[in-house]
């Protein structure tokens, strides 16, 4: 049963119980999902077919080693994002959707976490292979340091800079 006044107190703006909550995260999570895991499904599928060019057998081990460090990320990275799906299937109706929410969260940070390292990755390797040079390194490290500012820097500045120190 709800708490009339409770939401308000907070300050959230919001009159929902917990259950609402859930469901309102849950979509949330979701979408946010969608966005991620058709970008690791279309790269890990990409990724599976250069083992089988011509060009792959002339490769240097350490490029091949890159290559399967990388789909093995990819591979890590896809569960991650689909976890959360067949979580939710299994769970459905067991009226337990908070700790669903949760759970699915986790999921999905591990899968932006793996996707992360699976790009990074990927990138060194087309780069090592393209560009045959010293400045490899420190390309992708930069390309790294912007994923980084982008994923993770600017919503924790923002996340402390506009959340209220009350809650």
């Amino acid at each position: 049963m709800r708490e009339e006044g409770v939401d308000a107190a907070r300050g959230d703006g919001r009159d929902e119980t917990e259950e609402e909550r859930a469901d309102r995260q849950w979509q949330e999570l979701v979408q946010e999902i969608r966005v991620a895991q058709t970008g690791v499904q279309i790269l890990f599928g990409f990724l599976l077919t250069v083992v089988f060019t011509p060009h792959f057998q002339g490769l240097p081990q350490t490029d091949k080693t890159i290559y399967i460090v990388t789909v093995v990320l990819g591979s890590l990275s896809t569960g991650a994002l689909i976890g959360p799906v067949a979580f939710h299937r299994i769970v459905s109706g067991r009226r337990m959707k908070p700790e669903a929410v949760v759970w699915a969260s986790r999921l999905t940070f591990a899968g932006i976490l793996l996707l992360l390292a699976t790009l990074t990755a990927a990138l060194l390797l087309v780069l090592r292979v393209a560009m045959h040079n010293a400045f490899v390194p420190w390309l992708v490290a930069g390309v790294l340091a912007w994923y980084l500012l982008c994923w993770f820097a600017l919503p924790l500045w923002a996340r402390m800079r506009y959340t209220n120190n009350d809650d």
